[in-house]
């Protein structure tokens, strides 16, 4: 499970995801506000991928990621969190196997959402033990990545096709965003995004450049304080 980059399955019955506390915000985005100590950055969860944003609106109500470090960091590409052992994790511990016993079905919402710089999205395991590619109930990443070429664009679009059996699935529209803003176009169709940063990028640029050990985990630890939602005001 060390290669998750953001999986979850959308269980009725699982008390996490109660119905009355999300249907008042099933048809608009929310707000949440995260403090670390790097810094303090807010995300906009999609109302269209309501399987994974509802039940990380949850995860935040709960008070879960608060505590918990951005254990994988890669430059240029990518920081995750959400593993629970983290928050009492010792220096040099290797992170990233919890999770809970559960996973989400995918939300691929191409080319409405994609892996541009600031998306949010759901680790998940590879495909190799996960071919259905559903996410994690738990771990998610935000996308730094980078800006592209044409030529190196090409075949990254190809390969996405590829993996994805789609036929153009980076529109042209896409690939000037990644030419422009960057991000990690190789994710698309493939990873679910249902989110954004929208406000304190610069937060997610200063972390995604710390210094890290052969794990990927951050040599000083990058801590979330809290986690808490803005709008809408829920019960």
């Amino acid at each position: 499970m060390k290669q998750i980059l953001l999986f979850l399955l959308l269980l009725l019955t699982t008390p996490t995801f109660a119905q009355s506390s999300s249907t008042a915000s099933l048809n608009q985005d929310i707000e949440i506000e995260f403090k670390t100590t790097m810094g303090d950055f807010r995300v906009r969860l999609f109302s269209d991928t309501p399987i994974h944003s509802q039940h990380f609106a949850q995860l935040v109500r709960e008070g879960y990621y608060d505590g918990l470090l951005f254990h994988r960091v890669i430059r240029n590409f990518m920081i995750q969190a959400g593993d629970s052992t983290s928050r009492t994790a010792k220096p040099n511990q290797p992170l990233g196997e919890a999770d809970r016993n559960y996973t989400l079905a995918p939300e691929f919402r191409t080319p409405l959402h994609y892996h541009h710089r600031g998306a949010l999205a759901a680790a998940r395991e590879s495909d190799d033990v996960n071919p259905e590619r559903r996410s994690s109930a738990t771990q998610f990443y935000v996308v730094w990545g980078k800006r592209w070429t044409p030529n190196e664009l090409a075949n990254v679009r190809e390969h996405v096709d590829a993996e994805t059996g789609a036929n153009g699935l980076i529109t042209d529209n896409m690939a000037l965003d990644y030419y422009t803003r960057g991000g990690s176009p190789h994710l698309d169709g493939q990873y679910t995004v249902f989110g954004e940063v929208s406000t304190g990028l610069e937060i997610i640029d200063k972390i995604q450049k710390v210094n890290t050990d052969r794990n990927d985990r951050p040599r000083v630890d990058v801590r979330i304080l809290s986690a808490r939602i803005l709008t809408p005001t829920l019960p």
